[in-house]
């Protein structure tokens, strides 16, 4: 709420000093109002937050670019023949020319050193984040560390390489570690120097692991970079005085993502919303209206994995590929109750089982930020807050850092992954880490590990930040792209043309129905007058060309498909590790060269797909 407020008081700042790389600064007056003062220099810098996602931002950012979300409309970067150098549009410099006015500015103020370097460590991290951005995007980008003028050379930049730049990344974070007086602090909306240490591990375990499963042969190894991520997140767990939000119920996961107020407890740096503020978002919106946005389903692939709470696998149980949506529910980590829509959930007082109708193409409805009450369901009206760095994910980076160096042991097992699952209600293998190879993950995600800590890591962050941005992320940086290909495969059905009960209550919840005739005969199957208004009916095809929901063959039954006419046209090749330069940028500075496969219009085309 804080942020909010100062944000508002400072759009006037904003506005002055907004400008873009080149544009002019502003005048000395102006400069020493701000500069000179700490109360200025809080104004600029809650201005310089909007580099941070926003709660849409959040929710968004891999809605349709992830391997477990099926979607409506395959998003242009892996859609064949859909992007190209042309395409390519983030190639925005505006926000770091921003950021690097005011670290040269705060640099020369008459403040003490002490209350110059709080703000210039937040402007590093602020840089650091801006950066982090472009290389996980672009790979080599020009390091600029000045606000440049109108005819400074460096605005036609060659690339600087990946070490250069990434070695500058974590000096920046290191100097906000290092300087940051604002500790755990009670909005969780502000810069803090434990959202340094979160962040720095965050940022070394992508670098490790990029450079190891890529094969990089660049001057700091992967190894340096993952003990880099195991050491920050180490002194957050021993010194930040944070702790895995609990409760003495199930709920403690699904009100982290929608309570208003953060819980101060996990989260280290969130975004907040007001209703007093008239500042909203739309995560019912997002996540209720099949037609608005891009209407996100989970396939079973990743339902799959969720555990049993006492343990063990779900997919270790005999014929789990045919449990109905009843079934395969029961007896599940907690986590997935909180993620999905699943027999039980209530909304407003009333049993709320996936839209089948509408949103649940898939039959897997997520509701993980979505809210119990139905308001906003149709317009911007959400205002529960939304993390952007929590404790779950840093002891998850430790532990994956410990686990790719193969030095984690026991204890760390029980203090990060053990935490995790004992939230969600499992009860076994949570103070001793795994010896066995889980044979599904392995076969269907993963088939290159055969470390049962590191594939059982994996499981655990894809679990714990499930809808939270990472996914895509860490597919790339395992160089397992090309998992955005899977088919989209929903929840099994017994049957079509007949009334399903989907939660085992004794009524028919919906009629998966192949024609008229089909539809007609569930209906007289049922006392379809009293039921009309709560038995969904869904149109499907066999025919796997289809636009519509497809139903494929397995066993006894069907497994639901979507977007099966167009699963030949998701590609994912080397060259889509990274983005291309927008061919715009290199035409206006020739010193610049475009990633290895994007050059001279090429598109997405398949012919690089492994």
């Amino acid at each position: 709420m804080k942020k909010i407020i100062n944000i508002i008081l400072s759009l006037s700042l904003l506005t002055l000093f907004g400008c873009s790389l080149e544009e002019e600064p502003v005048t000395s007056l102006g400069k020493q109002a701000v500069f000179n003062s700490e109360d200025g220099l809080k104004a600029y810098m809650y201005g310089l937050y909007d580099i941070l996602p926003t709660p849409d931002g959040i929710q968004q950012s891999e809605a349709n670019l992830s391997d477990y979300f099926a979607y409506s409309g395959v998003n242009s970067f892996i859609y064949k023949d859909g992007y190209n150098e042309s395409s390519s549009s983030s190639w925005d410099w505006s926000g770091l020319r921003s950021i690097n006015y005011f670290i040269e500015n705060c640099e020369k103020s008459t403040l003490s050193d002490k209350i110059k370097n709080n703000y210039l460590g937040m402007a590093r991290f602020l840089r650091a984040y801006f950066y982090y951005d472009k290389v996980t995007t672009y790979g080599d980008v020009p390091w600029i560390d000045h606000p440049l003028a109108v005819d400074d050379p460096l605005l036609y930049a060659t690339r600087d390489s990946r070490e250069t730049v990434m070695e500058k990344v974590y000096a920046d974070l290191q100097f906000a570690e290092q300087n940051i007086t604002q500790g755990k602090e009670s909005t969780c909306t502000l810069i803090t120097k434990w959202a340094a240490y979160a962040f720095a591990s965050r940022v070394c375990l992508f670098e490790g692991t990029f450079r190891k499963y890529h094969s990089l042969s660049l001057s700091t190894s992967s190894d340096t970079w993952l003990d880099r991520a195991a050491t920050d997140a180490r002194f957050l767990m021993d010194n930040g005085g944070y702790s895995i939000f609990t409760t003495t119920d199930s709920t403690a996961y699904r009100k982290l993502f929608t309570s208003d107020a953060p819980k101060t407890s996990e989260i280290i740096l969130g975004v907040c919303s007001s209703a007093s503020l008239n500042v909203y978002h739309k995560a019912n919106w997002n996540w209720n209206t099949a037609s608005y946005g891009n209407c996100p389903n989970f396939i079973r692939p990743f339902i799959n994995t969720y555990l049993m709470r006492d343990g063990s696998a779900y997919t270790d149980k005999t014929g789990y590929e045919t449990e109905d949506f009843s079934s395969e529910c029961k007896n599940r980590d907690y986590r997935l109750y909180a993620t999905i829509r699943t027999p039980g959930y209530k909304r407003e007082g009333s049993i709320a089982l996936p839209d089948f109708s509408g949103f649940a193409r898939t039959g897997y409805h997520p509701m993980k930020f979505s809210v119990d009450s139905k308001d906003g369901d149709n317009t911007l009206k959400n205002t529960n807050s939304l993390p952007i760095f929590r404790y779950a994910e840093v002891l998850l980076n430790y532990a994956e850092a410990k686990a790719e160096l193969g030095t984690i042991s026991d204890s760390d097992w029980e203090e990060t992954v053990g935490q995790l699952r004992k939230r969600g209600g499992v009860t076994s293998g949570l103070s001793t880490k795994p010896t066995k190879v889980d044979s599904y993950l392995k076969t269907t995600y993963f088939p290159k590990i055969s470390n049962p800590v590191i594939l059982e890591v994996r499981r655990e962050r894809a679990v714990e930040l499930c809808m939270e941005g990472f996914r895509f992320d860490d597919l790339r940086r395992w160089d397992v792209g090309k998992l955005v290909m899977m088919p989209w495969r929903g929840m099994f059905i017994k049957d079509v043309n007949v009334a399903l009960d989907m939660d085992s209550n004794g009524t028919p919840d919906v009629i998966y129905y192949t024609d008229d005739a089909g539809l007609a005969s569930a209906k007289s199957k049922i006392d379809w007058d009293k039921y009309k208004s709560t038995c969904a009916v869904v149109n499907v095809s066999k025919d796997l060309t289809s636009s519509i929901v497809t139903v494929i063959p397995n066993g006894t039954g069907y497994n639901l498909g979507w977007g099966t006419k167009d699963e030949k046209l998701r590609v994912f090749g080397k060259k889509q590790y990274l983005y291309p330069i927008p061919a715009l940028v290199i035409t206006k500075n020739g010193k610049l060269t475009q990633n290895s496969g994007w050059e001279d219009g090429a598109s997405n085309d398949g012919s690089d797909v492994e």
